[in-house]
């Protein structure tokens, strides 16, 4: 069984940091495209980062450029999105996603057939 799971999300001051981790099973995370998306309140999907498995190219949006950052730790099958000087309108639920599409500049990871259940990130004013 495929399956991946968030963590990492919690309430955070506007202004602080909080490190997201994505950890898979019944899939090897660093042979396939891999990406973060957001749902905000009120507000449409937001792709905030893709890697895109083809070429090794990496995509972040416009909002979260210079802020957040990607890393993995290949031994432990898992990804990470480091979140740095979140304001309010960083709230959300993030997920994680596997086996998608990536495409720049965008982003976005189109096809997904792996997400994850999504962890929280509620960041107060």
């Amino acid at each position: 069984q495929t399956r991946l799971v968030e963590s990492g999300g919690g309430l955070v001051q506007s202004g602080g940091s909080l490190r997201l981790s994505c950890a898979a099973s019944g899939i090897t995370l660093n042979k396939y495209s891999v990406a973060w998306v957001r749902r905000a309140p009120g507000k449409e999907r937001e792709w905030l980062f893709c890697y895109g498995i083809g070429d090794g190219s990496t995509y972040y949006a416009d909002s979260v450029k210079d802020r957040f950052a990607f890393s993995r730790d290949n031994a432990n099958n898992t990804i990470f999105l480091p979140m740095n000087t979140l304001p309010p309108d960083d709230t959300g639920v993030s997920y994680c996603a596997a086996q998608c599409s990536c495409l720049g500049p965008g982003p976005v990871c189109t096809a997904v057939p792996y997400w994850g259940q999504g962890t929280q990130v509620p960041v107060s004013s």
